[in-house]
């Protein structure tokens, strides 16, 4: 079984940044790849970005060039750095992970408000 806790989640102007963490503990294995999704209210849940076991990444057409995903094996923990954050950018920040198998595990997220 495995633990996924995101932090870093708050209230930020339109313009500022924030940098979102994922500490992952217990069956850390047979991972292929790590990623950030987002919900906002009375909408469905999309992907962000992902990163893959070899480093390879990936970002949704709506973030690219304003975040970036990072992963630090030694802690165990996932990064989305986001710049240049809009309204549009608040949601709950969910991280995941996928197994070689198929299967994917959540955390439980974490907030994201952008106003002024």
């Amino acid at each position: 079984q495995v633990q996924l806790v995101e932090s870093g989640g708050g209230l930020v102007q339109p313009g500022g940044s924030l940098k979102l963490s994922c500490a992952a503990s217990g069956s850390i294995f047979n991972i292929s790849a790590m990623g950030w999704y987002r919900q906002a209210p009375g909408k469905q849940r999309e992907l962000v970005a992902t990163v893959t076991s070899g480093g390879s990444t990936m970002y949704s057409d709506s973030v690219k060039g304003r975040f970036t995903i990072s992963r630090d094996n030694e802690k165990n923990t996932l990064y989305l750095q986001m710049n240049s954050l809009k309204p549009e950018d608040a949601a709950i920040y969910f991280c995941c992970l996928y197994r070689t198998w198929g299967q994917r595990n959540w955390g439980q997220g974490t907030q994201v408000f952008v106003s002024s």
